[in-house]
């Protein structure tokens, strides 16, 4: 590709909002502004004070065809290759979900749990099933410093990615990644296990949004044919590396709240909390013994 002539910041954000509302994106605002800022190294800042602020050939190059690939349909964090969760910047890879925002009601439900039991215990240890990019773990690491995290995940990508993460964010000494089928390599006891298992019935996978079912791997979506088996593989399994008063949270789908509950309670667990997203819909259930 040839060299762009260089571009002024503001008529560049407004152009590529515009090109982004012209394709029918959701929110053209943010997602030009995310794009152009970080292919660009400048703020929304810099936008404001210095509008005129030339954009060389070589990030207008990188902008043009970042938008290219939105306008495509990819979502824009995957474009970026990061998404912050919790406070936290964590890269995204192939085969880990794209953390959102609904997950960080899990980290908020088990977060004043594994607090207490750092405070009393001095430590507090913690097993994340399906890990991904190590979102629920690291932020409940990043909140405890007495907190250890197990991450499991059958992937190895997404285990790279999220041991890359732990390092990156400093926490690598407390994150031990493990390739396993669920409970299949796991030893030892926990404090909290938490998951954010797949949880979409296989036949609804092909009804997602484009985003979804495009681009997030269906490893981490399809459920089984009633979205239900991995909360029977946790529910049959934890117990086995469950401390003494210990918690088991799980993220849901909105309708699922009384089908998981109920296989937990046959496996011999109890409600310990019910919690809502920040849409107001069932999104995590935490179970004790």
């Amino acid at each position: 590709m040839a060299d762009r002539p260089p571009a002024a910041l503001g008529p560049l954000l407004r152009a590529a909002r515009e090109r982004l509302a012209a394709a029918g994106i959701d929110d053209p605002a943010l997602d030009s502004r995310l794009i152009v800022e970080h292919f660009s190294r400048t703020t929304r800042a810099r936008a404001i004070a210095e509008p005129g602020h030339e954009v060389g050939s070589t990030a207008l190059s990188a902008v043009e065809a970042a938008l290219r690939r939105r306008v495509a349909g990819e979502p824009v964090h995957r474009i970026l290759g990061y998404r912050e969760f919790y406070g936290l910047r964590l890269s995204l890879s192939p085969e880990t979900l794209e953390p959102r925002p609904d997950t960080e009601t899990l980290v908020d439900a088990v977060l004043p749990f594994a607090r207490a039991t750092a405070e009393r215990l001095g430590e507090c240890r913690i097993l994340d099933l399906g890990t991904g990019t190590g979102a629920i773990a690291l932020a409940l690491l990043s909140a405890v410093p007495a907190a250890t995290a197990t991450g499991v995940d059958i992937s190895p990508d997404a285990l790279a990615t999220a041991t890359g993460n732990a390092r990156n964010l400093g926490l690598g000494e407390r994150f031990k990644a493990l390739h396993s089928n669920w409970f299949e390599k796991v030893s030892g006891r926990y404090h909290v296990i938490a998951s954010n298992p797949p949880y979409i019935p296989s036949r609804e996978i092909g009804n997602l949004q484009d985003e979804v079912r495009d681009f997030d791997p269906h490893r981490a979506l399809d459920g089984g044919v009633d979205g239900l088996d991995p909360y029977r593989v946790i529910a049959a399994g934890a117990a086995g590396f469950l401390e003494m008063q210990g918690k088991v949270a799980v993220e849901i789908g909105h309708t699922q709240k009384n089908e998981v509950n109920g296989i937990f309670a046959a496996a011999g667990y109890r409600l310990a909390g019910a919690y809502l997203d920040l849409g107001g819909n069932d999104r995590v259930l935490a179970f004790e013994r």
